[in-house]
């Protein structure tokens, strides 16, 4: 009996060849946030969201010491939860803290 060049799978009724099912949708603010809290301060309401070590790809000057907020520096990022220009302009203004300096801060 000749060789079959069919490759041996099973079927699988429920996905077409060439289809794949839809995603699940993902909440996208969450993926990119982390988990994000309100704060109250004595200078207001601010929005924290931890970047963890291996999010942080980037350098940034923390403006609590002055000092960067090198790569692979876990940290946090804060912005005003009650600012008067709205949450576009607040969430444009964000700024990247070393998480001793957040604490002081607040």
């Amino acid at each position: 009996m000749p060789r079959s060049n069919r490759p041996s799978r099973p079927s699988r009724p429920s996905v077409r060849r060439g289809r794949r099912p839809a995603p699940e949708p993902r909440d996208v603010e969450n993926l990119l946030g982390g988990i994000r809290r309100t704060e109250s301060t004595r200078r207001g309401e601010f929005v924290v969201a931890p970047v963890s070590a291996q999010r942080a790809v980037k350098s940034y000057v923390c403006p609590g010491c002055g000092n960067a907020v090198l790569p692979g520096t876990a940290h946090v990022v804060a912005w005003r939860a009650d600012w008067i220009m709205g949450d576009e302009a607040a969430a444009a203004d964000r700024r990247h803290w070393h998480e001793r300096c957040w604490r002081a801060f607040r």
